[in-house]
């Protein structure tokens, strides 16, 4: 094949079979349907009893012994950081390289943000960066499974139980992976994920908290769940304020999304198991093809990914005499697939994180409660600043057909294998790629 068979230089399209519904998400089958409607017909959409029964099945599934529906992932990890004595002044540590919901909600607890370096291969925490990060004013450290690729927990929360501190897991992008053949989200002290419409596990609208800590699970319940704070309640230093949400919050879950979740969870393993399948037989189609890298545990490590939502491959210009990814992505496009270049921009560079005053304490809400100036500039950060650079898009596909995964495979061999032809027209890279929310969360 030479250089003139590339389609954005005249010649077909790798992709030629018809799609049908390979991409189409969330799955919704006539029971989760019927589900929600009941809950409509019945009135029930404000009420705890689907979301206790979903709780129940959730933990069952994540193998806590505590789970907790919330309004959103964000609402579930902003409890998680109460829960784990994040308050005035405290720090968390956390990837840049993420959604904001991961470290925002710190700044509603009065705490902070300290940026994490990420690992260039998986895309997460790199432990060796943790531990220099840590001072006496942590409390926790936010690990974030991006884009659905198991972090590497065990030396994580070695670094974590030395030194104190606790250990949150963002599992949004991630349901139902594993590490080392633990479920994700069921390693750390404690756990929050969206279940957003276009998760992995979809429910609608809606977020999850889950951990073996009762004192974690009853500050999740101070925070946000008002009608929860009740007599059940076993801290002593909770007890006298049952019945008022601590924080001024009313956070639980509608239920027309606990009871599509009920569902969509029973049904979510199978789903998993063939996204596992068809994404796999993706990239095993481009082993060993320059230029591109599969974004996924090792073979035999024990780990795998979870849903592989938004997923991404991994880019090596160098292997391809050095062929800008924007270029590198268009010509797959052209092929028939989407692709594009990028993933969330690093959030220690976002003017909120350096700037803004939110509360108007005086000076910005990163620094107001800190006793010394914990902002990173251009430079802190070199592998998360990078990255942007050496990641683009590959198909999330949704189900195993042979045929279609081999058509969208041959699109990045074709472009990769005949580079050459597009180093002459060659633009570059713009100052910058990817976006500050970049997914539809």
């Amino acid at each position: 094949m030479s250089g003139s068979d590339l389609a954005i230089l005249g010649g077909p399209k790798a992709v030629q079979t018809a799609v049908g519904d390979m991409f189409t998400w969330p799955i919704i089958s006539e029971e989760a349907e019927c589900a929600a409607l009941d809950v409509i017909r019945r009135g029930a959409m404000s009420g705890v009893d689907v979301s206790k029964e979903f709780e129940a099945e959730y933990a069952t599934w994540q193998g806590t012994e505590f789970a907790l529906t919330f309004s959103s992932g964000t609402a579930a990890l902003e409890a998680a950081m109460f829960g784990c004595g994040v308050r005035r002044g405290d720090e968390i540590i956390c990837p840049s390289i993420t959604y904001w919901a991961s470290c925002l909600p710190a700044f509603n607890l009065g705490g902070t943000v300290v940026f994490g370096e990420i690992d260039p291969d998986s895309l997460c925490l790199d432990p060796d960066d943790v531990e220099a990060r840590i001072t006496e004013r942590t409390k926790a450290i936010v690990v974030v499974h991006y884009v659905g690729h198991p972090a590497d927990m065990d030396p994580i929360m070695a670094i974590a139980n030395r030194h104190g501190v606790k250990v949150i897991e963002d599992v949004s992008h991630a349901h139902g992976g594993v590490y080392k053949g633990r479920k994700l989200g069921s390693i750390g002290h404690v756990a929050a994920m969206s279940l957003m419409s276009g998760k992995s596990l979809a429910i609608g609208e809606g977020g999850m908290l889950t951990t073996d800590d009762r004192e974690i699970y009853e500050h999740g319940c101070a925070w946000g769940h008002y009608g929860r704070f009740n007599d059940d309640i076993q801290s002593e230093a909770l007890r006298p304020y049952r019945g008022l949400p601590m924080g001024g919050h009313k956070y639980r879950m509608h239920q027309v999304s606990s009871a599509m979740g009920r569902v969509q969870l029973k049904e979510y393993d199978a789903r998993n198991r063939e996204i596992l399948k068809s994404m796999n037989y993706f990239w095993d189609l481009l082993e060993g093809v320059p230029g591109v890298k599969a974004h996924r545990p090792a073979r035999g490590s024990g780990s795998e990914m979870g849903g592989w939502y938004a997923a991404r491959g991994l880019y090596r210009p160098e292997e391809i005499g050095g062929l800008s990814i924007t270029r590198f992505c268009a010509a797959v496009r052209e092929e028939g697939v989407s692709c594009g270049p990028g993933c969330n921009r690093p959030l220690h560079l976002h003017p909120l994180f350096n700037e803004a005053d939110i509360y108007g304490d005086g000076n910005p809400t990163r620094i107001a409660h800190s006793d010394r100036d914990l902002r990173q500039p251009h430079g802190a950060l070199p592998t998360s600043e990078a990255i942007t650079g050496r990641m683009y898009s590959i198909p999330w596909f949704k189900h195993y057909r042979p045929v279609v995964i081999e058509e969208h495979a041959n699109a990045f061999r074709k472009v990769a294998e005949n580079y050459e032809a597009l180093l002459v027209d060659d633009p570059g890279d713009p100052e910058t790629l990817g976006n500050w929310h970049f997914f539809a969360h």
